[in-house]
């Protein structure tokens, strides 16, 4: 896609916040950017989806003023854009409904740089409908009008026609409004419009962080000054206000406006933070724990060479199911290697990982832990019999320990490391000095021994008191309740369905 001489910009319209709302079109650019420029409106969790030799360059806001003007950002994409990169120009909602693109356009066309515009969804839709206000109804209106709240603030004339917005019952939205709310409210009155119409505030639309203020053209003002309602937000004005009542959808979750932390490692947390954040709730991922290669690859190297030589293998987890057949494949063998091997998968989440591969577990132990294992196999002939246990580093010993007491040869060589991330997110561990968490989880105990250990444990206690404690199952409690922490949450399956399920009640009750 990239010529010799030229780059191309793509204008990528992220969405109004919920970054499941990118189009397919947009995410395909992310994946091969080589430069990402982004806004203050752009969700950050987007650009891991960027190559991560991708230089990022922040756009937007710091401390409520411009970090560069439109002058600057038209010279940087077109810059970018002449050393042959393939630029990916990130921003909130739509790029040509009050984005500014048209202006970054206009900038590339006449320095001859090609550019294409992926469309994305606008703050109107994409908040109005999280906040259960459909835009426009059959039974009140069939209109829309979309207008810049900003409009006129720092003039004396208003270049909006608002004679003809405050008539009819269309639906008007206007956007980043707040801090000319009460202007814009007593220019629809003064116009004609019902001082009864119903207004809907709603910030941060599609976001964990949503707010929705309701009221009237008489009364919204007051209301939002009463409660300290700040930017960003979209203002609607009209009759399909009133179906929020009945229509209301994503903030009646019920872990709404919960902020759940979740401390496992960077490649295993969407998966949990994904069905934490279905239910409403707003994830921190806080990794304490970072998934390394083995000091060595002889061992489990020469275990897959020999593979056929092995009458089981035992799998105990998504990391070693994915360990297991990324060094399979690195070694030019497949799935059928295992053609003569009979497999053990520790629960069915593991077996569905497996099957994955195109393979069915042999054996599914029922209880999620090394104990499971035993009893299943407690139950066989295994005398005799050669069994392969990919594992990690700081795996308990019960496996191989136990099988061989049953007469078995159980080779247990290192799939993976865990190891200490560089650091914590800055991010997480504001969020605790903050006293913003609402529930922190730890799915082993190495995840809780981590942060008692670059934390610190005395500074780790003081900054969990009051944060409900979830831990995955009972050998992941003996570890926090050895540190000082009382864990408030354990499920009766040790799964991130139950913890997940476990949480809900917990905070909800």
């Amino acid at each position: 896609m990239k010529s010799e001489t030229r780059g191309i910009v793509y204008l990528v319209g992220s969405g109004p916040g919920d970054p499941g709302l990118i189009t397919l079109r947009g995410m395909e650019c992310l994946r091969q950017a080589e430069v990402v420029v982004y806004d203050y409106l752009a969700n950050e969790l987007l650009l891991n989806h960027a190559p991560e030799s991708a230089e990022r360059i922040y756009a937007g806001k710091i401390g409520g003023r411009h970090n560069q003007g439109q002058d600057e950002i038209n010279a940087l994409l077109v810059r970018k854009g002449s050393e042959g990169k393939i630029v990916v120009r990130l921003k909130g909602g739509d790029p040509f409904v009050f984005g500014r693109g048209g202006e970054e356009c206009e900038a590339l066309r006449e320095a001859g740089i090609p550019f294409q515009v992926v469309p994305g969804v606008t703050a109107a839709v994409g908040a109005a409908a999280y906040a259960g206000i459909p835009l426009t109804h059959r039974e009140y209106t069939a209109s829309v009008t979309l207008v810049a709240g900003q409009e006129g603030k720092d003039k004396d004339e208003s270049n909006i026609d608002w004679e003809r917005l405050s008539h009819g019952n269309g639906t008007v939205v206007f956007y980043m409004g707040v801090t000319t709310l009460r202007r814009n409210m007593e220019r629809l009155i003064q116009h004609g419009k019902s001082a009864d119409t119903p207004v809907a505030l709603v910030r941060w639309g599609t976001t964990p962080k949503q707010q929705v203020l309701t009221g009237t053209l008489a009364d919204i003002a007051d209301r939002a000054e009463k409660s300290a309602f700040k930017p960003p937000a979209v203002t609607v004005v009209g009759d399909v206000v009133r179906l929020r009542d009945k229509l209301a959808w994503f903030d009646g979750r019920p872990l709404f406006g919960k902020r759940i932390m979740v401390t496992r490692a960077a490649v295993q947390a969407g998966e949990f933070a994904g069905m934490l954040a279905q239910r409403g709730a707003a994830v921190i991922e806080c990794p304490t724990i970072r998934l390394v290669e083995p000091e060595q690859w002889q061992p489990l190297d020469a275990a897959l060479r020999d593979i056929s030589g092995y009458d089981w293998i035992v799998l105990t987890s998504a990391n070693a199911v994915r360990c297991f057949f990324r060094r399979l494949d690195a070694l030019g063998l497949d799935a059928r290697s295992l053609a003569g091997c009979r497999v053990c998968a520790v629960g069915p989440k593991t077996a569905a990982k497996i099957r994955n591969f195109g393979i069915n577990a042999d054996l599914v132990s029922s209880d999620y832990k090394a104990e499971g294992v035993v009893a299943e196999f407690a139950k066989l002939d295994i005398r005799g019999k050669k069994i392969l246990y990919p594992c990690a580093d700081r795996a308990r010993d019960l496996i191989p320990r136990e099988l061989g007491t049953m007469g078995a040869q159980v080779d247990a060589p290192i799939a993976y490391r865990t190891v200490l991330p560089d650091r914590l997110p800055p991010e997480a561990v504001f969020a605790l000095e903050k006293r913003s968490v609402d529930c922190i989880t730890f799915t082993s105990s190495s995840t809780v021994q981590n942060l008692a250990s670059m934390l610190g444990e005395d500074r780790m206690l003081d900054m969990l008191k009051g944060v409900a404690i979830a831990s995955i199952g009972p050998i992941t409690t003996r570890s926090c309740r050895a540190l000082g922490l009382k864990v408030d949450i354990e499920p009766a399956e040790y799964t991130l369905d139950a913890l997940t399920d476990a949480i809900e009640a917990f905070l909800t009750a």
